[in-house]
């Protein structure tokens, strides 16, 4: 179906836009250009009630002081130690916006970027182009970076998130989308019954600033465990704060798409399930500690109010050598895939 185009208001003195896309099956996905962001998702329960199932504000002028919410990351997404990396011999210092260290591009990441839109033919259908073209030393890194995100609305209700970037000096990349789900609808309690099944025989452990430890320790025996369906909830309250981790996809990394994870709300039946290219996923839990957000429609989102599933590369990989590398040289191309498909039982 077409993809309709409205005005979303003003962010640093440019308009954006809001664009809706709308599968045979009415699934409706609106984004706008600003962050490249996902402000709402609607799917339907095994009742065929419409709900949106992600966290996000009416407003575009809420998003640069809110969570991530919705919106695509980079050009690192998580944690850097030190907020510095070496290549090529040389250390680049970034922006340091998380104590000493650098999260998920630095002080003004791509998430607070306004993005050009591009409306595209794909298999009888169209598509939304977002772009972004991140000069060298923007937040530290080096490198122009030319990046583009492609989102797909197709009627197998499947929502593909394809990146892209390109260099023309040795860079790291690790773009992600920051959705924040919950399948009973945002804003309608927590995710703690949330049933969530991840491909994922590992994680990587990280000390108290999240940053890893440098180790790939199995999940067997350990909270962390979900190679079963489980509830988030079941054994949340071992690790104090709930789940913020990298876990080590054991089909991740290749060519094609390969599972990820299984989220699955029991009360109404809406299932999403995760198929990426990248290594790894970052689990989190949606901790807030301090007074609730107030969202879209006026609604609360309070501790564990959502869950984010974060197809990444592992945090911290440009000082790893161990992990899978996030490097791109020049005339190289990043290209990473990433697919919700949504259903319900």
């Amino acid at each position: 179906m077409s993809i309709v185009q409205e005005p979303f208001g003003r962010i640093d003195g440019q308009a954006v836009s809001l664009f809706t896309l709308t599968n045979a099956h009415g699934l409706r996905a609106r984004i706008t250009n600003y962050g490249c962001t996902i402000v709402a998702l609607e799917t339907p329960d095994r009742d065929g009630r419409l709900a949106d199932i992600v966290l996000g504000f009416d407003d575009v002028a809420r998003y640069p002081g809110g969570p991530y919410f919705g919106a695509i990351i980079g050009r690192f997404a998580n944690r850097i130690a030190g907020a510095c990396f070496t290549l090529a011999g040389r250390e680049y210092r970034l922006a340091a916006n998380n104590g000493p260290n650098h999260v998920h591009g630095g002080i003004k990441g791509f998430d607070k970027r306004v993005w050009t839109p591009r409306i595209i033919p794909r298999d009888g259908r169209e598509a939304l182009q977002l772009a972004y073209l991140s000069p060298d030393g923007e937040e530290g890194y080096p490198g122009n970076l030319d990046c583009a995100v492609i989102y797909d609305l197709n009627d197998q209700d499947e929502f593909v998130l394809e990146y892209s970037a390109t260099t023309d000096r040795p860079t790291h990349v690790n773009l992600t989308n920051h959705s924040y789900f919950n399948l009973a609808g945002a804003g309608r309690g927590d995710i703690l019954g949330h049933e969530l099944t991840l491909g994922a025989d590992a994680y990587t452990p990280s000390n108290a600033e999240l940053i890893p430890t440098g180790e790939i320790r199995p999940v067997d025996g350990t909270p962390f465990d979900f190679r079963e369906p489980r509830a988030i909830g079941e054994r949340i309250d071992q690790l104090g704060g709930g789940y913020d981790h990298n876990y080590c996809l054991r089909g991740g990394g290749g060519e094609r798409p390969a599972f990820c994870a299984r989220l699955r709300e029991p009360a109404g039946g809406r299932i999403l399930e995760v198929y990426t290219t990248t290594p790894g996923v970052q689990l989190y839990t949606c901790s807030f500690a301090d007074a609730p957000i107030i969202g879209k429609a006026g609604r609360a989102y309070g501790r564990h109010a959502a869950v984010c599933l974060e197809t990444q590369h592992y945090p911290d990989a440009p000082n790893r050598p161990h992990f899978p590398s996030t490097e791109l040289g020049a005339g190289q191309t990043y290209r990473q895939v990433t697919i919700w498909r949504f259903c319900h039982e």
